[in-house]
């Protein structure tokens, strides 16, 4: 896939651009106190070298079919935009008819498509957490799930598929500029909706009730913290898994704090205090709105980017930028300006993860509780506890458990947020 030496270089300084402009937004949208610098700690002193090994068998195998299945999504996504096979290119051409409609139908089954080729490696990573007593399904139940959510990615680019070919056709060249409106706004939206309307086709929520000792233990540390907590719920999470998690989701209304239910069964006192105390320091900072200003600040950058990629594509396939038959192409450029927004995207993740935990710390003031908590969960969920640099740089969306029991150790001695 060779582009033209102009187009290339436009690409190349877009590229820079956009990684530039990703680590100012990390840098301006970074949580305002200082987390606690952690100490260096030896993973040793809180894992046996067996739970170490295991992890690392473990998580490194699912990391190369991570890998592997990512690259049949990225090759079936390039030869559809370089017009191969002929005979998807013509089927795709047929949509043109009915632009809108026809980039609806091109989106679903794209969308599907990539799924569908990515499922061998996300078979066997399945088995390989059965293995390992981390997932609970039945490979019956894990495919019901499959499909479940290939259907709704289905309709999800469908819809916007269609939204993406109308704004081209009324605005040529200039579509990235209502495109980045659209993705700020397209994602407060699902940010909004996702908890009430997309998480209950997977899951059961029930509010904890009232009375009960974890209900109370929320409401007191929400107090202590001067948190508006909105609704704390349970998930029925050990119908698939023994993971123990939690996560703030939601918008206004839809606000919540969720608690796996294996967490509320089998978490200490102390621990629950301290990943409840964390997840209120992401309602406290209002953390979900740090990331829709991440994803307005990148927005415009990363599309004018796609754009060229997708330019670029469809001048050497010789397809209509205006037809449902380029529609290949700007998943391509989606997808490039995606994995390059990725790796400063993480990095903002691990700041706002590592703020939480010095919240955490301050208002439990237990730094062992925290300290078992990652061990606990990194036992569990088979997490590598110091996984290689390379990886957290590129993958990690938290510190490693050793980087957290680290800031917890250094809080011990004394340290405090800078």
């Amino acid at each position: 896939m060779r582009l033209p030496r102009s187009r290339g270089a436009r690409i190349g300084a877009l590229a820079v651009a956009v990684v530039l402009v990703a680590e100012g937004a990390v840098w301006l949208l970074r949580p305002g106190e200082d987390p606690i610098e952690p100490v260096s700690v030896s993973e040793g002193d809180y894992f046996s070298q067996a739970e170490i090994e295991r992890a690392r068998d473990y998580r490194s195998g699912q990391r190369l079919l991570f890998v592997v299945g990512l690259g049949a999504q990225g090759a079936l996504i390039v030869a559809l935009a370089l017009g191969r096979p002929r005979s998807a290119r013509r089927g795709l051409e047929r949509l043109a008819e009915r632009p809108l409609l026809g980039a609806a139908a091109a989106g679903a089954g794209i969308s599907v498509a990539v799924a569908v080729v990515a499922l061998p490696a996300q078979v066997w990573a399945y088995e390989r957490s059965v293995d390992v007593g981390l997932s609970t399904q039945s490979l019956d139940s894990w495919l019901g799930d499959v499909a479940k959510s290939t259907g709704i990615g289905a309709v999800l680019a469908a819809i916007g598929a269609a939204i993406l070919m109308a704004v081209v056709r009324r605005f040529g060249g200039r579509w990235w500029i209502p495109g980045a409106a659209g993705v700020v706004a397209l994602s407060a939206v699902f940010s909004w909706l996702a908890p009430v309307v997309l998480a209950p086709l997977f899951n059961r929520f029930d509010p904890l009730p009232e009375g009960s000792r974890a209900r109370a233990e929320v409401l007191e540390l929400g107090e202590r913290a001067g948190v508006d907590i909105g609704e704390v719920y349970r998930v029925d999470a050990s119908r698939r898994s023994t993971a123990l998690n939690a996560y703030v989701s939601g918008l206004g209304p839809t606000k919540r704090v969720v608690l796996y239910d294996t967490l509320l069964d089998r978490a200490r006192q102390p621990e629950l205090r301290s990943v409840v105390a964390h997840e209120l320091g992401h309602v406290r900072r209002e953390d979900i709105l740090r990331g829709l200003a991440f994803i307005a600040i990148v927005a415009p950058l990363g599309l004018l980017l796609a754009r060229e990629v997708a330019d670029g594509l469809t001048d050497r396939s010789g397809v209509d930028s205006r037809s449902p038959a380029a529609l290949p192409a700007y998943v391509v450029g989606l997808t490039v300006a995606s994995i390059l927004l990725t790796v400063p995207g993480n990095q903002l993740s691990r700041e706002i993860e590592a703020s939480a935990d010095t919240f955490a710390l301050e208002t439990t003031d237990d730094p062992r509780a925290l300290i078992d908590l990652q061990r606990q969960l990194t036992e569990t969920n088979v997490s590598d506890p110091d996984p290689p640099g390379l990886v957290s740089f590129l993958l990690g969306t938290h510190p490693s458990a050793v980087e957290r029991i680290g800031a917890a150790v250094a809080y011990e001695q004394g340290a405090r947020p800078g």
